[in-house]
């Protein structure tokens, strides 16, 4: 007896593209315009005969049934189509659509940046909303227009005269040399401010530092207290998270540490001072597991080890 041995089916190549295609009834204006702002807040590109288009990855096929579902709940038809390639659109020339629809969104974040400058002064809630334009345009920015850099200079600069800046460090007290391999003290169940200041202090201060968790300030003699409350140590002064704190009096300048003090006031203070969004997963993730039973010690190195990652991502 013999036996036909059958070559394995090649795989299919990954589909590239997302196509959503769908109709409302004429009487749904209101809905009408309820899809076509999410079709643009997630970057869709419509295309010239039908249907709006997206990359292919697993979030935008999220947004596109989402979207599906919501149109058919307003008795509309629509349908998710997986893409291969269209016959008379290449798909360098779909990129190209992207391209230009995300330098366009930039191109008009910068005129406002370069507004806002010569004004002077912007105040806190411009900036925080100039910074949260630029995060969105980014989120969506698949292909990497080449104007992405043009506005991230700007940015940059524009958050250069940002009351925030860094001091050099101090004299004497706040020298890191004064700071080595001690103990460091703070609250129970620490969340982004404490996690994230914990970092700082391992990578920038103090890399042989060490963690401990009270509820009192005097309970640890000669630790350093940070995050605790009243006014022992290193904590919030004036509208500063601790994490800001420690960047000022230690006189730490790196642009990634800059970046995450941002998210960290935002996530840590909830005043929407930078529109950074980053930090608000992290602190829901931290809140959530400080409701396990996990140590405060493993909290704090699952919070540290989130801050490294969002570092590291940092451009």
């Amino acid at each position: 007896m013999s036996f036909k041995v059958r070559n394995k089916p090649e795989p299919l190549p990954p589909t590239p593209w997302l196509l959503l295609m769908f109709s409302l009834p004429a009487k749904q204006a209101s809905q009408r315009v309820e899809i076509w702002r999410k079709l643009k807040r997630f970057g869709a590109v419509a295309l010239r005969s039908s249907g709006h288009l997206l990359p292919s990855t697993p979030e935008n096929l999220e947004h596109f049934e989402w979207l599906a579902a919501a149109i058919r709940k307003y008795r509309g038809q629509a349908s998710v189509v997986l893409v291969h390639s269209i016959d008379d659109l290449p798909s360098e020339q779909l990129a190209q659509f992207f391209i230009e629809a995300r330098s366009r969104d930039y191109e008009g974040l910068c005129r406002d940046l370069r507004k806002s400058a010569a004004e002077g002064n912007p105040s806190p809630a411009r900036r925080a909303r100039l910074r949260r334009r630029f995060q969105e345009i980014l989120s969506i920015d698949f292909f990497h227009s080449p104007l992405r850099h043009r506005a991230e200079r700007l940015l940059a600069r524009f958050d250069q005269e940002a009351p925030w800046a860094p001091v050099p460090p101090r004299k004497g007290f706040h020298a890191k040399k004064g700071f080595q391999g001690r103990t460091w003290l703070t609250r129970p169940r620490p969340g982004i401010d404490r996690a994230a200041s914990a970092w700082l202090i391992r990578r920038f201060i103090d890399p042989r530092a060490r963690f401990r968790f009270a509820g009192n300030a005097s309970s640890v003699k000669e630790a350093v207290p940070f995050d605790m409350f009243g006014d022992s140590g290193f904590g919030h002064r004036g509208d500063d998270c601790t994490f800001e704190t420690l960047c000022k009096e230690f006189g730490i300048r790196d642009p990634r540490v800059r970046s995450i003090a941002q998210i960290i006031h935002d996530a840590d203070l909830e005043d929407d001072k930078f529109g950074r969004r980053e930090g608000w997963g992290i602190d829901r993730i931290l809140a959530g597991w400080a409701r396990t039973t996990i140590s405060d010690e493993a909290l704090l190195r699952r919070g540290m080890d989130l801050i490294d990652g969002l570092y590291r991502s940092l451009s």
